[in-house]
């Protein structure tokens, strides 16, 4: 298939492309290079160097399915600009997906947050409860689901709420939980928990990467909204699991984020898709990568401090 893949270049786009590129794809990647681009030469591989708002630019012509993961990500960087973050994540999604429809592409996928929850009491956060958006980067994956639903009689449109990423990519983020306390145990010998009784959704990259082929593989069958998340661990436990590998002093200090949801994946997991990896896993692997000098804790691995510093914030 010719597939597009926005913001290919990023901390799952890049393990994304590959593993697409490695499965007989086309792929064209279309990415701003805010973080960079790790992307490895390849025949059946075409990189362009553009912001995803300028829709026009985004060639079209023979693609059948768009894997739309381009956005400014998490909820400081949406803070440091919120026009700049409503504009890429939502204006420049409706532009896109209108595009697409008018270019006779089939298929949408859509990455989404399970931030969109919010706070929630229940145990067990299915697609179908309401949203509580707290932060405009939350508020904005929101908007961009409704937009693109309002669109689901002319293209499939799959929304996947991921929960928190974990595990390593040639595009390295250290300000996701799981990532950042195994380098902060590998570096200092001490860990930094906020708060830690909040209960968070984990999935790890590789399962990450393999729920997007998943659902480009169902197409038009398995249209809507999907959680992807499988271990509900707290802050705490995380640190915890970290420690039995990497030894490390645990500190507990106070949080200002009240955010503590279980998400289910049940609905995901009636598709026919099962989770191979955890964790632990993850932690395993962001371990070795460390240890190895394949990955380095430096600016370029947090969105925040990398957006400060390329877009002269």
């Amino acid at each position: 298939m010719k597939l597009l893949v926005t913001g290919g270049c990023g901390f799952v786009g890049s393990n994304l492309t590959q593993r697409l590129l490695d499965d007989g794809h086309q792929v064209i990647v279309v990415d701003a290079q805010w973080f960079g681009n790790f992307l490895a030469d390849h025949e059946n591989l075409t990189v362009i160097r553009e912001d995803v708002r300028n829709a026009e630019a985004i060639p079209l012509e023979g693609v059948e399915a768009i894997l739309h993961l381009a956005n400014v990500a998490n909820d400081p960087c949406s803070d440091l600009n919120p026009k700049l973050s409503w504009e890429v994540n939502v204006l420049a999604t409706m532009q896109l997906v209108e595009r697409a429809i008018a270019c006779g592409v089939k298929q949408f996928i859509y990455a989404s947050s399970g931030s969109v929850y919010g706070v929630k009491d229940e145990p067990q956060v299915t697609e179908d409860l309401s949203l509580v958006p707290i932060t405009d980067y939350n508020k904005t994956k929101m908007i961009s689901e409704r937009v693109l639903l309002s669109y689901q009689d002319r293209i499939t449109i799959q929304c996947i709420r991921p929960a928190t990423v974990c595990g390593v990519s040639p595009r390295m983020r250290l300000d996701l939980s799981v990532n950042m306390l195994t380098v902060q145990a590998l570096k200092n010998g001490r860990i930094t928990v906020f708060g830690g009784e909040q209960t968070r959704p984990n999935i790890t990259i590789m399962d990450m990467v393999e729920v997007y082929c998943h659902f480009l593989k169902l197409g038009a069958s398995a249209p809507g909204i999907y959680n992807a998340g499988f271990e509900n661990i707290t802050i705490m436990d995380i640190a915890r699991m970290v420690t039995e590998i990497v030894p490390a002093e645990i500190v507990v200090t106070a949080s200002n984020d009240p955010r503590s949801y279980r998400q289910n994946s049940d609905k995901l997991l009636a598709t026919g898709f099962v989770p191979k990896y955890g964790v632990a896993d993850a932690i395993r692997m962001v371990t070795e990568a460390y240890r190895s000098g394949a990955i380095a804790d430096d600016e370029g691995c947090y969105n925040i401090k990398a957006m400060k510093k390329n877009l002269e914030f």
